[in-house]
């Protein structure tokens, strides 16, 4: 692709401790958007890594042209996401997990529904459609309890809150991450909340997702941080922290 094509959109990857993960999954997803010349950029977004992701994605950054680094403190996934949404301006930005778990050919499935209309269009795995690959049978029940309970508290009727694949809007950026403020795993029920709170449109879509062994998510220590989390944006909400939005 010409380096003259203008960005439409911005894959945004927040990145911690993911040294040894960037080599295999930053390449063929750089190869994937030249191959189609799609009109995208990648921004990995460390969020202060203690080991050597910074100066990996800093190498791999010098061997693509379309691949940004931006280096942040540590502040949790939500701040890096953050911080990453907010440093660009594109149309369309879309957060993806480091290990691409969700292939990337499933991410104009997303902006399709942007370019429909909807302010932000999520991923889901537990839509007709939808096919999960390779997950425990455990993780699945429990990730599957974690999402009733978001449904009962915060965002009714939306069946995947916790997949890393989310495209937004610029409007949806703009109105919605300088409002937030969980910065850790639950941030992204958090910007369902107050997307929902200001009447935007949300769009779920189907997509095969393949399940990392390797993944950073320890279901009992991490269940526990999201339901502080979610008892935080119900205080932030009672406080009228929201209001601004």
């Amino acid at each position: 692709m010409s380096g003259e094509t203008r960005v439409e959109t911005t894959l945004i990857l927040p990145a911690y401790r993911e040294g040894a993960r960037l080599p295999a999954t930053i390449p063929p997803l750089m190869k994937f958007i030249a191959d189609e010349q799609m009109p995208w950029r990648v921004r990995i977004v460390d969020d202060g890594s203690d080991d050597d992701t910074l100066a990996v994605a800093r190498g791999l950054a010098s061997r693509h042209d379309r691949l940004d680094i931006q280096a942040e403190p540590h502040r949790g996934k939500g701040g890096a996401v953050r911080a990453g949404m907010l440093a660009v301006d594109t149309p369309w930005r879309v957060m993806c997990d480091v290990d691409m778990s969700m292939p990337a050919e499933m991410i104009p499935l997303l902006l399709a529904r942007l370019e429909d209309g909807a302010d932000l269009s999520i991923a889901s795995r537990e839509l007709p459609g939808s096919r999960r690959i390779g997950e425990p049978q455990r993780r699945h029940l429990q990730g599957r309890i974690f999402n009733g309970l978001v449904r009962s508290t915060l965002v009714p009727h939306i069946q995947d809150t916790q997949c890393g694949f989310k495209a937004f809007t610029d409007r949806a950026c703009r109105r919605l991450f300088p409002v937030s403020r969980i910065d850790g795993f639950a941030f992204d029920v958090e910007l369902l909340f107050l997307a929902r709170r200001a009447g935007m449109r949300i769009d779920e879509v189907p997509i095969d997702w393949y399940y990392d062994a390797d993944s950073r998510v320890q279901t009992v220590r991490d269940t526990r941080r999201m339901v502080t989390e979610i008892a935080r944006i119900l205080i932030h909400e009672r406080l009228g922290d929201y209001t601004a939005l």
